[in-house]
């Protein structure tokens, strides 16, 4: 209709032209990433070894590696996916399966959206007033985990809502008619088909929990740790922490460059990887299914 005064040949130069533009921004988007692991990896391959990988940073951290930080990040991205994942399922089944407009649906749906848009710095100000100080867990691994589990829960809420409504309206209306409750269609028909789009999600808040720095600054980091967390209280190091104070509050800031890009590059390569891992996952659980 709104293109009812163009000929055929208007529409479609119109059409090439805007997915030109579309694949133009693409390869962009493509060009700047490709160009960033690029120079990360010419600057800080040459640090990478088993050396660098495996071990505890040592000589003011101008020599050593950066194990303790590559175990910190993991432990911190493992529970902040043990506090969102829960979190974050159960309002999205809630808001796609059983919420009705209202003031309660607005009310959430307003909450979720606001905490997309915040800051990480003042996730990491909310973990040090209430994890940190009122709650009294400290500066430590819970507390980091605590705050970057907030800090993406509307990332997971968002990506598993999303997926279950997705899910056809007939896969409801055929397990209801066959006899099932609202539970048991959610439970063992509308959840199986939802948990790539779930899943994908959920990784892709992995990635982010890992590549975070302002909430753990303030709530789980330490400068140097010369042993594994030995408790859930216990200050961590943490990639992207590490390569804060390597490049600012270091004693040898020039010598350690080949660790801050090396550092920079695992940290990168492990997003990248975790987004892999989120579409090979969702590609493998679709595979098969098509409605």
């Amino acid at each position: 209709m709104f293109l009812s005064g163009y000929t055929q040949k208007d529409r479609e130069f119109r059409q090439k032209l805007a997915i030109g533009a579309i694949r133009l921004v693409a390869g962009g988007f493509l060009a700047v990433l490709a160009i960033l692991v690029i120079y990360l990896a010419y600057q800080g391959l040459g640090a990478i070894s088993w050396e660098f990988l495996s071990q505890f940073p040592r000589d003011s951290m101008t020599a050593g590696g950066i194990w303790p930080a590559i175990l910190g990040t993991f432990w911190l991205a493992v529970g902040a996916m043990v506090v969102a994942i829960p979190l974050g399922f159960g309002t999205a089944i809630y808001l796609a399966e059983y919420a009705r407009p209202g003031p309660l649906l607005t009310a959430i749906r307003l909450g979720v959206n606001n905490l997309a848009g915040v800051p990480s710095v003042v996730f990491g100000l909310y973990g040090l007033a209430i994890f940190v100080g009122f709650l009294g867990f400290g500066r430590s691994l819970l507390s980091g985990a605590l705050t970057l589990g907030v800090l993406t829960l509307p990332t997971v809420t968002a990506a598993a809502e999303e997926a279950l409504r997705q899910t056809p309206a007939s896969f409801r209306e055929a397990a209801l008619a066959l006899g099932a409750n609202r539970w048991q269609a959610i439970r063992q028909v509308i959840l199986p088909a939802a948990l790539p789009g779930m899943l994908t999600g959920a990784i892709l808040a992995l990635g982010r929990a890992a590549g975070e720095t302002a909430p753990i600054i303030f709530t789980a980091s330490a400068a140097l740790t010369l042993s594994a967390p030995e408790s859930a209280f216990s200050e961590v190091m943490a990639l992207p922490t590490h390569i804060f104070n390597l490049a600012t509050n270091g004693t040898h800031i020039a010598a350690t460059r080949p660790q801050q890009f090396g550092t920079c590059l695992t940290l990168i390569v492990l997003v990248l990887g975790l987004s892999l891992i989120a579409i090979i996952t969702r590609a493998r659980l679709r595979k098969g299914k098509k409605w």
